[in-house]
């Protein structure tokens, strides 16, 4: 039983090695791309050791550099700012939905449901964001529209406060003569650490890759965020070439069309692989516990 046993151990560590390498491969892979000759990109294609290696393609998003440390610098301040702001109106609205004297609760539990379901649209949602609330070419224009609050995420939170704190904790403070914030944000809080760290990474990474608010919302290139900025070099680089193929004038020789792009995504994302191993251990947790139990 023992041999047994240690079969399964190796072979169960065989297998996960295999995983663990087949998704880390494509990373990989889109980073040596980023590192490769346009020329043999074309050539001979993707590959783990391009015959030419060539850092083109980040000298010339270096050319925009200002433009890229300012989008970078919205692009922080946002997910910095909507983050924390999304964490704590989803907390003040899933709190209360978690106890259940709460009068009204299935009203607001309803509300709340519904948005799921059902929305007022694309155009009626830019006539409001623009024309009542104004928010056009301001930095609301990426914190608030489709961001600001989930209701899967309310949902989610409330799971976890109606499985995981118990009432007896919430009586007991109350019977002490403690407030209800003094009861969320002394008590509730700090025991619900996972689905705060699980939502928070969740929502910043809907804001780090938000890149519609601003197409939508933005035409002044000072407030384009980082995935903005990025989509539009790439954009002008389309242009560049269809112009050249059309007849036009543009040397596109020295434009690493395809190795920007390997290059634009890895600038895009980086930010988000060296955060997300500090905080896998809280969401897998927040995860498992928010959304499985209760």
């Amino acid at each position: 039983m023992v041999e047994k046993g240690k079969g399964f151990q190796i072979f169960a560590h065989i297998l996960f090695i295999i995983l663990v390498l087949c998704a880390i491969a494509p990373f990989i892979l889109l980073i040596m791309s980023s590192f490769t000759e346009e020329q043999t990109l074309i050539t001979n294609g993707y590959s783990f050791f391009p015959a030419k290696f060539s850092t083109y393609a980040y000298e010339y998003l270096m050319t925009k550099s200002s433009a890229v440390f300012r989008g970078y610098g919205i692009s922080f301040l946002v997910t910095i700012a909507g983050t924390l702001c999304n964490l704590l109106i989803t907390t003040l609205y899933a709190y209360p939905l978690s106890r259940r004297e709460l009068p009204g609760r299935g009203i607001f539990a309803f509300y709340l449901f519904f948005t799921m379901l059902f929305s007022g649209g694309l155009v009626p949602s830019y006539l409001m964001w623009t024309q009542t609330f104004h928010i056009r070419n301001t930095i609301f224009a990426l914190l608030i529209p489709n961001l600001l609050l989930s209701a899967f995420n309310v949902i989610m939170m409330r799971t976890y406060f109606t499985s995981n704190i118990p009432d007896a904790v919430v009586e007991a403070a109350r019977v002490d003569g403690a407030s209800e914030f003094r009861i969320l944000f002394g008590i509730v809080l700090p025991m619900a650490l996972p689905i705060i760290a699980t939502i928070g990474l969740l929502v910043g990474l809907a804001y780090w890759n938000d890149w519609m608010n601003g197409l939508y919302y933005l035409n002044d290139d000072r407030m384009f965020s980082i995935q903005v900025l990025l989509m539009n070099i790439q954009r002008d680089l389309d242009s560049l070439r269809q112009q050249a193929q059309s007849g036009g004038s543009v040397n596109t020789a020295n434009l690493p069309s395809t190795s920007v792009r390997m290059a634009l995504t890895v600038m895009g994302i980086l930010p988000i692989m060296i955060i997300y191993p500090f905080m896998q251990k809280y969401f897998v947790k927040g995860i498992a516990i928010g959304a499985v139990k209760g």
